[in-house]
């Protein structure tokens, strides 16, 4: 079945997603409601450093605009950030395949609390959790706060237009935070979901909603993006 899909994600990880359901048949409108700023500073210091947490392909494309190492071992959250740093020349890459506490009890499989701290090259608004778990299991960490995920102020006048005209049949949405923008935006622009179909990569995620009304809401088996998309 054909669909018409709303894609949340910052733009240039809506735009492959796009490419990815065009080529299963499927119609596209990027709508990001969340955009990446990346922060100047001092390349991190690697030296000592045991591997590199990446909890997002753009905690890979932060890490690469601030040094040009590309020796250190990279233990990634899930597919697309392993395979964002394949793409930048780490050669040393492993992926949890799910979400922060999947990496935290994978990282106990891979790593040595012996053999160097764990740097988590972090978005600012990232929680402690990852961090904090790997402290439990004797692991030293130290976080490097890279980008900051910016908020969009409303949805785009194309997007806010298909969904009052139900020209949208679904929405993917990747993360609690995009979630709970979305519903806002809705909320305050008066917007039907009646008729949309919400995708959402987690539970967690799937929780924003609870104000609103959907003719479904799924949830992917597993918190990656592969998942999400088999969803559809």
């Amino acid at each position: 079945m054909r669909l018409r899909i709303l894609v949340t994600r910052p733009r240039e990880e809506g735009e492959e997603i796009a490419r990815r359901l065009a080529a299963m048949g499927h119609q596209t409108l990027l709508a990001p409601l969340l955009s990446v700023k990346f922060l100047d500073g001092a390349p991190p210091d690697l030296a000592g450093i045991q591997a590199v947490l990446v909890t997002s392909a753009n905690g890979v494309r932060a890490l690469v605009r601030r040094t040009p190492n590309r020796h250190a071992a990279i233990f990634a959250v899930g597919p697309q950030s392993a395979a964002a740093a394949r793409e930048a020349g780490f050669l040393r890459v492993q992926s949890a395949a799910g979400d922060a506490a999947t990496l935290a009890q994978a990282v106990a499989r891979w790593a040595d609390p012996r053999a160097g701290v764990l740097l988590h090259a972090a978005g600012e608004e990232a929680s402690g959790a990852l961090c904090e778990k790997l402290a439990t299991l004797g692991f030293q960490t130290r976080r490097e706060n890279l980008y900051r995920m910016e908020k969009a102020a409303r949805l785009p006048p194309q997007a806010v237009a298909a969904i009052r005209q139900n020209e949208v049949d679904a929405a993917l949405f990747f993360s609690l935070k995009s979630a709970a923008l979305f519903a806002e935006c809705v909320a305050r622009d008066g917007l039907p979901t009646d008729r949309l179909i919400a995708i959402c990569i987690s539970a967690k995620c799937a929780a924003a909603f609870e104000k609103l009304t959907f003719a479904e809401i799924r949830v992917a088996a597993a918190p990656n993006q592969d998942a999400l998309l088999a969803c559809i």
